[in-house]
C-alpha cells in the first residue's frame, strides 16, 4: 500500500491518500483529522491496523483522481526527528568497516516531489551535492528495539535525498570530530517522497535498486545490500539512543559512487525499487557553476555500475 499527502489545487488542503494504479484515492473520510498534515500521516501509521481493511477495500473500490490532476506533497513534511546513517556503504575496495554513526538533519528542511532544492546564497567556497538514500518510516514509540525484532518498528519506506554542503559545509570543531549538521541542514536539503510505502510491500530492504538522475544523466546506481550495517543494526542502534515516534525517519545513507554537483535550473530525480520515483528542480541564486558530471574529487568512481566492495564473510 501507498500512501501519499496530496493537493487537488495549489491553494487546496493537503489530503492523505492512497497511490493506486488507477490514480490517487482520497481517504481524509475514514482516518483521524487533525491541525496539520503531519499529524495526520502519524494517525494513520498508529491506526493502521484497524484502517488496514477499509483502505484496502478503497483500494480496490473507490473512485479515484487521476494523477494527472492532483499534486503529491511530502508524505511527511515535519518528522519530529531525520536519523542519518553516516558513511554506511563498502566502497572503494574498503576492506575495514567504519564505526556506526549517525547525525540528525533539520525537520524543516523537508520538502517533496516538484519542489525545489534551494541552495543557499552564501559565496563560502561549498559544493552542493545529492545523495540518494532509502529512507526508513518509523512505528512508534520505539525504544530499546533488538535486532531481532526489528520489524515491529518499521511502518514503511520512502526516497529520501540527503542534500549536502561539500568543502566549508562540512566543518569540524574540533578537528577530529565530523559536523556533518550544518552542511546538510539548509532549508529544503531533505526531499522526501513520493510516497510511504507499508513494510508489508518491501519483502527485504536490504535488497533494493536505488537510482538518481540529474537532468538524465545517471549518476547513483547501487543495491541496499551494501549497506555496511543493514536495517536491523541501524534501528537497534538509533532506538539505544532514542525513543523514536510515529513518523520519524531514519536515512541509511548513500554509496558515495556517482556524487555530483547540484546546480541552478536543473531536474533531478530519484527512483528505489518497489517505492516510486520523485523528481525535483534546483534553483541557485548566486548562479554557481560546478563541473558537471560526477564529482572526482571526493568519493566518486563510477556512476553507472552497482559496486560491491565489501569483503566476504
Amino acid at each position: 500500500m501507498k500512501l501519499v499527502l496530496f493537493q487537488q489545487t495549489d491553494a487546496g488542503p493537503q489530503l492523505p491518500g492512497l497511490l493506486t494504479e488507477r490514480g490517487v484515492i482520497d481517504i481524509s473520510g475514514v482516518v483521524r483529522s487533525s491541525f496539520t498534515p503531519q499529524l495526520v500521516m502519524e494517525g494513520i501509521i498508529d491506526d493502521f491496523d484497524k484502517l488496514h481493511p477499509r483502505l484496502e477495500e478503497m483500494a480496490h473500490s473507490a473512485a479515484a483522481l487521476p494523477l494527472s490532476s492532483v499534486r503529491l506533497r511530502a508524505p511527511l513534511p515535519r518528522p519530529h526527528k531525520i536519523l542519518c546513517a553516516l558513511a554506511n556503504y563498502w566502497e572503494h575496495a574498503q576492506r575495514e568497516p567504519r564505526p556506526l554513526n549517525m547525525f540528525m538533519k533539520n525537520p524543516d528542511a523537508v520538502i517533496g516531489p516538484g519542489d525545489t532544492i534551494q541552495l543557499p546564497a552564501y559565496t563560502d567556497p561549498w559544493i552542493f551535492m545529492h545523495e540518494a538514500e532509502l529512507a526508513l518510516v518509523m512505528k512508534g514509540p520505539a525504544k530499546m528495539v533488538k535486532q531481532a525484532n526489528w520489524r515491529d518498528a518499521v511502518f514503511g519506506y520512502t526516497c529520501f535525498i540527503d542534500v549536502t554542503a561539500r568543502g566549508e559545509g562540512r566543518r569540524t570543531w574540533p578537528a577530529s570530530l565530523p559536523m556533518s549538521w550544518l552542511g546538510k541542514s539548509f532549508d529544503t536539503f531533505a526531499p522526501l517522497g513520493p510516497c510511504i510505502v507499508t513494510a508489508d510491500e518491501i519483502e527485504n530492504p536490504n535488497d533494493l535498486i536505488v537510482r538518481f538522475w540529474n537532468d538524465g544523466e545517471l549518476r547513483h546506481n547501487y543495491n541496499t545490500d551494501d549497506m555496511e550495517h543493514h536495517v536491523p543494526e541501524l534501528i537497534e542502534f538509533a532506538t539505544t539512543v532514542m525513543t523514536l515516534l510515529s513518523g520519524d525517519i531514519i536515512a541509511c545513507g548513500t554509496n558515495h559512487e556517482g556524487l555530483g554537483a547540484l546546480q541552478d535550473g536543473e531536474k533531478v530525480e530519484i527512483e528505489i525499487q518497489g517505492i516510486g520515483r520523485m523528481a525535483l528542480n534546483v534553483a541557485d541564486p548566486l548562479k554557481r557553476k560546478w563541473e558537471r558530471g560526477v564529482y572526482m574529487g571526493a568519493d566518486s568512481t563510477n556512476p553507472e555500475a552497482v559496486k560491491r566492495h565489501r569483503p566476504r564473510i
